[in-house]
């Protein structure tokens, strides 16, 4: 009879970190805009060669360049080079503002499937909160609340179904819509 009290201890303890572990929303991995941001900005305020950070993140800058039809590599060498911080920060913003886009456009994507669409959501609210500090009060609140708007949009499952809410894809491009809307200066 000890046995198994001591058994069903060590199913829930095995049962409770297998749910956490599936239930986890964390958005790590590596981010290289920006894990660059620092090093960029402090090469753009000490004059000091960036090229080696630049090499880093030359495929992200690539493809944002060809799918969002922004220009980044050259005026961000530029502005680099010419030590303007203002340019460099402006010039990262444009790239977190096309980051941002691209992650929502998979979110878009992928609303029939929650963790995927939670997760792209998380990962474009990193780069909005580098954005935030740029933005005047008003800006920053409105994309604040549109990003929340997006968030909810994409849906819950549920616990076991109770609770669930299906995604709304209306409401989500609402939502993307308005965030752009707010970014579109950048």
């Amino acid at each position: 009879m000890t046995i198994r009290p001591g058994l069903l201890a060590l199913t829930l303890l095995l049962t409770l970190s297998g749910q956490a572990q599936a239930y986890s929303y964390a958005a790590a991995g590596k981010e290289p805009l920006i894990d660059a941001r620092e090093a960029l900005l402090g090469a753009a305020t000490d004059g000091k060669d960036a090229s080696a950070t630049l090499s880093e993140i030359a495929d992200e800058l690539t493809y944002l360049e060809q799918h969002h039809k922004v220009e980044l590599q050259g005026p961000l060498a530029a502005a680099i080079k010419g030590k303007d911080a203002s340019a460099t920060a402006a010039l990262l913003n444009r790239a977190y503002k096309a980051e941002i886009e691209r992650r929502l456009e998979g979110a878009s994507q992928n609303l029939g499937d929650y963790q995927t669409a939670k997760v792209l959501v998380v990962k474009s609210k990193r780069f909005l909160d580098l954005i935030l500090p740029s933005l005047d009060e008003g800006d920053r609140k409105a994309a604040e609340q549109a990003l929340a708007k997006v968030l909810d949009a994409i849906g819950n499952p549920g616990v076991f179904g109770v609770g669930a809410k299906p995604a709304d894809a209306a409401a989500f491009a609402a939502a993307e819509k308005a965030l752009m809307a707010v970014l579109a200066p950048l």
